[in-house]
């Protein structure tokens, strides 16, 4: 599943992989701008991205990392819109991938300053899939999957192994046994 941040709208976009056949099974994006506050916005990414996830079941998450801009209050605002989403999969025992908007752009269409436009087009002719011209934060968020499959896909990707997802009924205890490199992201850790 790959997400793309926002305070106003949070793109997202689910994929299949079945060997080297991708397909999107379902993207969209969480509208927030007419929530009252800022915290009522990051409880509805919680809920909303924990929703995605028990709908979906995804192995792994991505989302793509802020971009640096000049407006301070607009990154702090950003970043606890992509940390909530980031808690929501780490809360459901989900690994969790971070990619640079350049690094997404550049992963679709080959070109990392590309227009929002260009990497909807590529994403049309690469999965089929039709998107509507206004509201391109759920074609971002699609891009971001697939961003996340070609690295970890590729062999000189930085991803050799995948952990294994934490099932409901195994303690944590469990899962960091089965999988000790995920240790840090345990429940409990302050």
């Amino acid at each position: 599943m790959g997400i793309d941040p926002g305070t106003n709208r949070m793109g997202y976009g689910v994929i299949d992989v079945c060997g080297n056949k991708v397909s999107c099974v379902v993207m969209g994006d969480i509208e927030l701008h007419k929530l009252p506050d800022a915290y009522a916005k990051l409880g509805h990414i919680f809920e909303r991205v924990s929703g995605l996830i028990e709908a979906y079941a995804p192995d792994e998450v991505a989302l793509e990392s802020p971009f640096f801009g000049e407006n301070v209050q607009s990154m702090l605002k950003l970043g606890r819109a992509q940390g909530v989403a980031m808690a929501a999969a780490l809360h459901h025992g989900i690994p969790v991938a971070e990619y640079a908007p350049r690094r997404v752009k550049q992963a679709i269409t080959g070109v990392g300053g590309a227009a929002k436009e260009q990497v909807a087009a590529m994403l049309k002719g690469m999965l089929g899939v039709e998107y509507n011209p206004k509201r391109l934060d759920a074609t971002d968020g699609l891009a971001v999957a697939m961003c996340h499959w070609f690295e970890s896909s590729s062999p000189i990707g930085h991803r050799n192994s995948k952990p294994v997802r934490k099932t409901k009924s195994e303690s944590w205890e469990e899962y960091i046994a089965r999988n000790p490199e995920r240790e840090a992201g345990k429940k409990g850790d302050k």
